[in-house]
């Protein structure tokens, strides 16, 4: 084995096996698990100097060059006590048909004991291989979780519903299903004739689980206030939303597309194709239903995870487009006012065209905007981000509703 750079790290981790009767630091690693929920694909090796590279697998794009590889989600078994240096691989994407790392100097892992208390761990960035690379201890049951932000899976969201669709002021509706057969579903929750209606969607990308911490933690607090005579959110709106977009991929451990290499944030300038993209056929469909009824929409929130946690308010050179910026302006202030949000809203040329966002906008006259939550660091809390800090964010959002709408 060779000890590079004088990785005294290294050291110390050889001087402890050998006294534990290990010849080689490669001996401590036992296996890497992926055959769970939301694991991510991925390949494995122990390299000369010890350290574990993690090959991760890339999703392709239909008809695209771009690729995506920024979801990790694995269980490392190993010696209890015993120290790994990880290397992820194969974060060098294609974004837009360009190279794009998928990565900083910011960004930052979890790691888990037990697959539910999750702890933010700094990485060493190394952009000209496209790796992060960061140091490890295995606890005492010898296993230990890691993935790129706290998990929310499918099975997070059934418990969640379960929990609470029998709630009078909750409505689960069948929509459709993914393409995989996975069952597509709106919840409402408030009075179908509350005087307005605001809409979100989470999980389009399946590696961004911060939307469904948020819906989760907003929904929460509409029950838990829904009998305070004091609180007058129910009043006044009512939340739809579409909790899991794409199904399959998070199922699957996948980064950015649906199986068939369509991203779901994207060609909302025209129809749905139903053969490729089933879950946006569904929502669509809802939502003709409801602009039908008469319910159309008063906002509309995509959820999103990046690295820069902006508002994202594109501008389709098509649409008269003063009144709705007036009113994401104050929009955008009273996120400021009653939530954690300090990031603010992209410049005032931004364009990102077949965005939900967008194409709401546009087609339907809606007030839609593409929200991203950091996912290495809340500004407003000066901390890593957390699934408590997200659904916090959530019933911040409830307040700034009700004065959105007031």
């Amino acid at each position: 084995m060779i000890l590079r750079h004088g990785n005294l790290v290294m050291l110390a981790g050889l001087i402890s096996l050998l006294a534990a009767g290990k010849t080689s630091i490669a001996e401590q690693l036992v296996f890497i698990d992926t055959g769970f929920e939301n694991a991510s694909p991925l390949d494995w090796e122990v390299l000369d100097d010890g350290a574990v590279r993690v090959d991760l697998l890339y999703d392709h794009e239909r008809d695209s060059p771009n690729r995506a590889a920024g979801h990790w989600h694995f269980r490392v078994e190993a010696e209890p006590d015993s120290e790994l240096t990880i290397v992820l691989n194969h974060l060098s994407n294609v974004w837009n048909g360009r190279s794009a790392i998928a990565g900083s100097d910011a960004t930052i892992t979890f790691t888990s004991p037990d697959g539910k208390s999750w702890e933010a761990q700094q990485t060493e960035f190394i952009r000209a291989a496209g790796q992060l690379k960061f140091t490890v201890k295995i606890p005492a049951s010898g296993s230990l979780w890691i993935a790129r932000l706290p998990p929310y899976r499918i099975s997070d969201l059934d418990r969640f519903l379960d929990e609470i669709r029998q709630h009078p002021l909750v409505e689960i509706t069948p929509i459709g299903h993914t393409l995989q057969g996975r069952p597509l579903e709106i919840v409402r929750v408030g009075r179908e004739d509350a005087p307005y209606r605001v809409f979100l969607r989470a999980r389009a990308h399946p590696w961004e689980p911060g939307g469904n911490w948020v819906l989760e933690g907003m929904l929460r607090h509409l029950l838990a206030t829904a009998d305070d005579k004091d609180v007058s959110y129910l009043n006044r709106f009512c939340i739809y939303v579409m909790p899991m977009a794409n199904k399959d991929g998070v199922a699957n451990g996948r980064t950015r597309f649906n199986m068939l290499g369509k991203d779901l944030n994207r060609d909302w300038n025209a129809p749905a194709d139903p053969k490729l993209c089933p879950e946006n056929v569904a929502l669509e469909a809802w939502l003709t239903a409801m602009l039908d009824a008469g319910r159309r929409p008063h906002l509309a929130l995509e959820m999103h995870n990046d690295e820069s946690g902006k508002l994202h308010l594109s501008r389709p050179v098509d649409t008269q487009l003063d009144a709705y910026l007036a009113r994401m302006k104050r929009f955008e202030n009273l996120l400021r006012e009653k939530t954690w949000f300090r990031e603010g809203a992209t410049d005032p040329h931004f364009q990102n065209s077949g965005t939900l966002g967008e194409g709401w906008l546009r087609r339907f006259g809606i007030d839609a905007v593409v929200h991203e939550l950091n996912a290495n660091w809340i500004a407003g809390l000066q901390s890593p981000p957390s699934a408590e800090h997200w659904m916090l964010y959530g019933r911040q959002l409830c307040d700034v509703f009700d004065a959105y709408f007031e």
